[in-house]
């Protein structure tokens, strides 16, 4: 917190970290924290919370919860209404297609020859805090965005970073990039792709410590687990090297704990290699670790192998603090770590539990939809699309039959009520007339981009899900997909917790607020003054 009053206040002002790291655990649960503290060691978790700041009611105030959405939300500091990553894909109503949030025809990939890999921020509509930091240094600040995932490197890093790495994993194994950042590898990325260190990945993944003492988690045999092509049983140990040709080649390495490893291994490189933090202009270093969200998916949250996973990462995050006292300096830098969305419980384990739980099929939800439309109007082709729970109109087809695109909308909506996995519906109509201020509602409207976004919106019930009987999923506004975790540590923070409520959004404005910079341009959140010195 700034103090008043001359000299003093210009030194608290300027004093700004050599590096800022912020940390993205996809797939992250906010009780991951609690229900393997005892099992963490003192210098991963464990030391974010004994040196920093831990806000342990912080949610996700949008909907839905998905990758793309996430990562850009905790780097904007705004939701989807406003900074356009309404999803991972997403309908383009007027380009008549399917779009990926972080696909652009317009480049080419960068390490790779495979035409699949063609990707930059273009598509997100607001600058993030990293922006922020090149436009306030005059550019001479870095951003450099690291993770397994494509869109977990670009949408963190923003529209003016040196350069976001993702993993190309199938045959080849690479760490690549795009033109939209340059047109070659830099030399140490090279070197890092030619040094066998993927490849050393394939090995046998085996509990970390006895499988028999990892009690905070399910049995290891159990109907509710996806598991490796090649290998009958969900259960460790499994062997990578033996399972690879089944299993999408490097792309094993990706949906197994080591994918993690692997990243902090790169961004470890990173520091070196791009000579981040050597100087007083402050830097950023964006990584996302993205293999617990396919194990998550995988395995589920009450999975053995979830919990091995973060047992794991909590060694890596050790192994990437001590790399950076080592090479930017204890207290030289300051260190954030959320999540982009939690995931749910099994809905198939839930219900041998008897907790309400079920699953939703999307492809007979279209069906009836489109059926209902043309039945009640007796006009085909009124309904142009449905993805994302959202239904989008035929425009042209709705002109041509004279129907107003509001009673359609209502017909929909008591329709989609009547339906037993449906819980809530909600109109273009009430999104673009009603300000909502609290529940489920306000959550839909801050997910909900005007231009993008579809006319009408339907909310699962509690713990239903569109997905297989296997593994967990996400996307939902309940707590189980918005409550993340949320540590700072480093210069500039208190040590300390909260259970006051935090939002995603806060994360970019309270970074802002520490570095002394303007705020991403579509900003929202508020600055938590509380975890500043």
């Amino acid at each position: 917190m700034f103090v008043s009053g001359g000299a003093q206040e210009k030194e608290i002002i300027n004093h700004s970290p050599k590096l800022v790291v912020g940390i993205v655990v996809d797939q992250m649960r906010y009780d991951y924290l609690t229900r393997f503290y005892n099992r963490f060691g003192e210098g991963g978790f464990k030391r974010m919370i004994s040196e920093g700041y831990n806000c342990k009611n912080n949610h996700f105030n949008y909907v839905p919860t998905y990758t793309g959405p996430g990562h850009a939300s905790v780097y904007t500091g705004t939701t989807p209404q406003n900074h356009g990553i309404i999803s991972n894909h997403w309908y383009d109503k007027f380009g008549k297609q399917m779009v990926y949030c972080a696909s652009d025809p317009s480049v080419k990939a960068v390490g790779s020859d495979s035409d699949m890999e063609r990707m930059s921020p273009h598509r997100m509509k607001t600058t993030t805090v990293s922006d922020q930091n090149r436009l306030h240094t005059q550019l001479q600040g870095k951003t450099i965005g690291i993770a397994i995932k494509d869109r977990g490197a670009i949408l963190p890093a923003g529209h003016t970073a040196n350069a976001a790495y993702w993993f190309r994993g199938k045959d080849e194994g690479k760490w690549i990039t795009s033109t939209y950042y340059r047109n070659d590898l830099p030399e140490w990325v090279k070197k890092f792709n030619e040094s066998g260190k993927a490849k050393s990945y394939f090995k046998v993944w085996n509990t970390l410590y006895d499988i028999n003492t990892y009690s905070e988690s399910g049995s290891d045999k159990n109907n509710f687990e996806g598991g490796y092509k090649g290998k009958e049983t969900a259960t460790f140990p499994y062997d990578l090297a033996k399972l690879k040709d089944q299993n999408a080649g490097y792309d094993i390495i990706k949906s197994s704990a080591f994918g993690n490893s692997l990243t902090a291994d790169f961004a470890i490189a990173a520091i070196d290699g791009e000579q981040l933090g050597a100087d007083n202009t402050t830097d950023f270093l964006t990584v996302s670790f993205s293999s617990t969200d396919y194990v998550g998916h995988n395995f589920g949250v009450n999975s053995k192998e979830i919990q091995d996973t973060y047992l794991r990462l909590d060694q890596d995050l050790e192994r990437f603090f001590n790399a950076l006292d080592q090479k930017v300096g204890k207290g030289q830098y300051t260190v954030f770590l959320t999540a982009d969305h939690g995931a749910v419980h099994v809905p198939s384990y839930l219900k041998s539990v008897n907790i309400p739980a079920g699953y939703f099929d999307a492809n007979e939800f279209s069906a009836k939809v489109t059926a209902f439309a043309h039945n009640k109007f007796d006009v085909k082709d009124l309904i142009e699309h449905i993805s994302n729970y959202q239904v989008f109109f035929n425009y042209n087809t709705l002109k041509e039959s004279k129907i107003a695109s509001g009673d359609l909308q209502e017909a929909i909506a008591h329709f989609l009520l009547q339906e037993p996995h449906i819980d809530k519906v909600f109109t273009r109509k009430q999104l673009e007339s009603t300000n909502y201020t609290s529940g489920i509602a306000t959550l839909i409207q801050k997910g909900y981009n005007q231009k993008r976004s579809g006319d009408v919106i339907v909310v699962l019930n509690p713990a239903t899900i569109a997905y297989s009987k296997t593994g967990s999923t996400h996307g939902s506004g309940l707590t189980y997909d918005t409550h993340a975790p949320l540590l700072f540590f480093g210069q500039g923070i208190k040590k300390g917790s909260t259970t006051h409520e935090t939002h995603i959004t806060d994360i970019a404005p309270t970074i802002s607020a520490l570095l002394g910079i303007a705020f991403p341009n579509g900003a929202t959140g508020d600055v938590l003054s509380f975890v500043l010195e």
